[in-house]
């Protein structure tokens, strides 16, 4: 390939050595034969990264942490892979309340980094997810009632464009942009290098609890759960996860931001239903408690791959909905398959659906389901009955979660989107006008004249 622009940084081409490590992804069903890694040092190499693969007309897939949960999104065949996994710094302005950080960090590197000197960085279910990724997709987590989306707390960032140029956008400079970044979705609008995120002081101690039942008892506890969990005190967050029916059990995990007096009242309507066969509830150190919520999930080794979807509940589960649930977790396998749902409210509710791009604000919970597999041979059944389960359950649900993507949702835009879709388009029109950062669910560019259409509509003309 001859071209006018040069990679630079950390470049592996297919048969060089390392290749087949760069190669492999947290799910190994998302796994690709790209035709060269960039592993970006400095935002200088993920510009021509992008110059370089225009020129030779490569597709162009960007990634941070490898946790892409669906095919062809943070690799392609024969394309370039741009990997900020390098792109790592952390710098805290203890005085500002601020941290800026560089895309390719994980979200655990993070949270223990801020830990330490006494802040609050909030994260997910796993410490190997990248905050690249999911930060521009908004970023749910266990502290989500407290101080909101990941996104929710980002204030700028420095991304490369099409042309390969360099922009950093705030709410006083490509303002548009950052509302985009904030909900919009990884891999739409350019490659992100750099976030700037506000955050808070951490208590001393917090409460972090793990109580467990037996798969029967799913129903009884999953009907409590959704009840009580988005009403709880704000400060408590709740994660319930249902195993399959063989070799799962129930569980449900999270922290309080106070007491372990105050955490075991706050739990006693979950703890007294049924009879859980183990029960921690325990106040730790702060940095501790990030820990005990943040277990070792590695990127390489992992064997199952995945199939997942994912949606927001506006109302509590009708006894109807427990149907499919249970025919999902009696036909699935896997240590890591089943439900997961997250409560709402607080932090995370508060902000109007279109003061940022992630629109899903007035859910009662988040909805989550995934099958798993080890043989590639029970990939077509796994993804199907995950998407059978979506339609089954589609009358209790509404959107969907664009960090945890299913290709088997058709016209995605509204569903991942909401109302914020046409203006996301909108900002992508602006930002990358001929659509060179797309993948199977991105965002396409509005056509020209929709902007001034809108706005006579808007005018009753």
């Amino acid at each position: 390939m001859k071209s006018k622009t040069r990679l630079t940084g950390k470049v592996l081409f297919r048969g060089d050595p390392g290749y087949d490590a760069a190669r492999k992804n947290w799910d190994p069903h998302t796994d690709r034969f790209p035709k060269v890694f960039v592993f970006a040092r400095t935002a200088k190499d993920v510009s021509n990264a992008i110059k370089w693969a225009r020129e030779n007309k490569v597709p162009i897939r960007p990634r941070s942490g490898r946790h892409a949960l669906e095919v062809n999104l943070s690799q392609v065949n024969g394309g370039i892979v741009i990997d900020v996994s390098k792109l790592n710094e952390i710098k805290l302005n203890k005085v500002k309340g601020t941290a800026v950080v560089g895309a390719g960090n994980r979200v655990g590197r993070i949270a223990h980094t801020l830990a330490k000197q006494g802040f609050i960085a909030p994260f997910g279910d796993s410490p190997t997810v990248g905050i690249g990724g999911i930060t521009l997709g908004g970023g749910i987590g266990p502290l989500q009632r407290t101080i909101g989306l990941i996104s929710d707390n980002l204030t700028a960032l420095e991304m490369v464009d099409a042309e390969g140029r360099i922009l950093r956008a705030s709410k006083k400079r490509n303002a548009d942009l950052l509302w985009a970044s904030r909900g919009g979705g990884g891999g739409n609008f350019g490659v992100c290098t750099k976030y700037k995120f506000k955050v808070r002081r951490a208590p001393a101690k917090a409460t972090v609890y793990r109580i467990t039942w037996p798969w029967e008892q799913f129903e009884e506890v999953f009907l409590a759960w959704q009840k009580w969990a988005p009403s709880v005190d704000t400060r408590l967050g709740s994660e319930l996860s249902i195993g399959p029916k063989k070799g799962g059990n129930v569980s449900m995990e999270g922290l309080f931001l106070g007491s372990k007096t105050v955490a075991t009242r706050l739990l006693e309507p979950l703890t007294s239903i049924g009879t859980p066969t183990s029960r921690i509830i325990r106040l730790l150190p702060y940095d501790e408690a990030v820990t005990f919520l943040l277990p070792p999930d590695p990127v390489l080794t992992q064997r199952e791959s995945n199939q997942f979807s994912s949606g927001f509940a506006r109302r509590p589960f009708p006894k109807a909905a427990l149907k499919p649930m249970r025919e999902f977790l009696e036909n699935i396998e896997g240590e890591f398959a089943g439900f997961f749902f997250l409560n709402w409210g607080g932090a995370v509710s508060r902000p109007a659906p279109r003061s940022t791009a992630f629109y899903w604000r007035d859910a009662k919970f988040y909805a989550e389901w995934n099958s798993s597999w080890i043989k590639p041979s029970q990939a077509a059944r796994n993804i199907a009955i995950v998407r059978k389960t979506r339609r089954r359950l589609q009358p209790y649900l509404v959107g969907s979660y664009i960090n945890v993507p299913d290709q088997g949702i058709k016209a995605s835009g509204p569903v991942y989107y909401g109302k914020n879709y046409p203006r996301l388009r909108r900002v992508k029109a602006k930002y990358d006008p001929e659509n060179v950062f797309r993948n199977p669910q991105s965002i396409p560019p509005a056509k020209p004249g929709t902007a001034l259409r809108a706005k006579r509509s808007q005018a009753g003309g």
